[in-house]
């Protein structure tokens, strides 16, 4: 995600760049990820923004995606191949009952809409915009698309495993946003065992890696985020220890003291949240290498495997 928006506080100053020892040891010693790393490697992981009126669109949208599944796209991929055969309906396996709910953040419709997602919504603890376009790459590609395309395929790896799996939008449906207060709204109507928000961000070149975003405590208006900031540390902890692990993305360099996990309370998606839930920003797409790695088809199925065994793990223990 950018940080111009919403849901995005303005870039704090850099921090002085560390050694490459140092940065070495951050990306090992905290205890967290460290802990969780070595659990996975000793195999305690899993296995594996119209014209309608804004109360009605977000009535309509908000009855759509949390009633039924969203359709799925028939379009090729962004790598020119169809996406993955729809697996069997959810009902065997190992997560057998159990619900995610998975975010592709932003819209790629959402620049055809900016009236509708500049519209300000409650989070709790103040008021935002809707939705955001996002941020893309220096050659073009778009955090939209490439958090869409990561949620199909983890969508479909975690069918396989027996999961029922609710989009909060599948790209053409609806058009635009869904905004950030009904976003979190899909998870919790679902009563979602698990939900993720998927993102990248859009930093300065040389800040690289991943951070899983959990929620810290707010109780405000309409968010009380207390009952979910425990199991939402532990998802999002066993999330970056198997991202880590499968895609070889370290942990962010300017962010999370190179622990991969940044606590925040100015996210709508996380403040009104009644489930457990996380946001990842997989890589910064201003970053020349980590474009290259979030422009492959090859990489963001890694991404989508990394996640997936995350969640797998967490629900499993669950």
């Amino acid at each position: 995600m950018s940080y111009v928006g919403p849901d995005f506080d303005p870039p704090q100053p850099r921090r002085p760049r560390r050694g490459p020892l140092t940065v070495a040891l951050a990306a090992l010693v905290p205890g967290a990820l460290l802990g969780w790393v070595v659990y996975e490697a000793v195999g305690g992981g899993g296995s594996d923004g119209s014209g309608r009126t804004a109360a009605s669109a977000s009535a309509a949208r908000t009855t759509a995606a949390s009633s039924s599944p969203p359709a799925r796209s028939t379009s090729p991929s962004d790598d020119g191949k169809r996406p993955p055969a729809t697996p069997a309906p959810a009902g065997s396996g190992p997560l057998k009952g159990k619900v995610v709910v998975v975010d592709a953040g932003h819209n790629p419709g959402n620049f055809q809409h900016t009236a509708e997602i500049n519209r300000q919504v409650d989070i709790g603890t103040n008021h935002k915009e809707c939705d955001t376009t996002g941020t893309s790459t220096n050659a073009g590609y778009t955090e939209a698309r490439f958090s869409l395309d990561v949620t199909r395929r983890l969508r479909t790896l975690l069918e396989e495993q027996g999961a029922t799996v609710k989009l909060t939008h599948d790209g053409d449906s609806p058009p635009w946003g869904p905004c950030v207060d009904e976003r979190a709204r899909i998870g919790n109507v679902a009563h979602a065992d698990a939900a993720i928000s998927i993102h990248a961000d859009g930093s300065a070149e040389g800040d690289r890696g991943f951070h899983v975003i959990l929620p810290g405590s707010v109780h405000a208006g309409a968010a009380d985020t207390r009952p979910i900031v425990g199991p939402s540390r532990d998802l999002g902890t066993r999330v970056a220890g198997t991202f880590l692990r499968v895609t070889g993305e370290p942990p962010s360099n300017y962010l999370g003291e190179g622990t991969g996990l940044v606590t925040r309370t100015d996210l709508g998606g996380l403040n009104l949240s009644t489930v457990p839930k996380v946001f990842i920003e997989c890589g910064n797409m201003r970053d020349s290498k980590d474009a290259a790695l979030l422009s492959s088809g090859a990489w963001r199925q890694k991404a989508a495997q990394g996640i997936s065994e995350g969640i797998v793990s967490f629900l499993r223990e669950s």
